[in-house]
């Protein structure tokens, strides 16, 4: 398990399992180290209309595996936890209320 920051200084954990999800995602292989730039500097944060405790964060890379795309990485924030549900590569941001900025 590792601890990453987000942009607010909050911590937040990748499991094992977590990270292990998220892998089955090839393209997300060898870019891991984006999910904590994604999180520490987000180009915005929307909270989901389904569940107001799970946050995604978006950040748009020019170049990934596969062409241009934002990555989105899902937190569940509770009331004294933090953790990464999962994380992939989409086209558009992901439609929900807008926390940041």
């Amino acid at each position: 398990m590792v601890v990453l920051r987000d942009f607010a200084g909050r911590a937040v954990r990748l499991t094992d399992e977590r990270r292990a999800h998220i892998l089955e995602h090839p393209e997300m292989d060898g870019e891991e180290y984006r999910i904590g730039e994604t999180l520490s500097g987000p180009d915005s944060v929307v909270q989901s209309y389904r569940d107001p405790n799970v946050w995604l964060y978006h950040k748009f890379y020019e170049e990934t595996p596969v062409t241009s795309k934002y990555l989105v990485v899902v937190v569940k924030h509770m009331a004294r936890d933090a953790f990464i549900i999962t994380a992939f590569f989409t086209d558009r941001e992901k439609r929900g209320m807008r926390i940041w900025p």
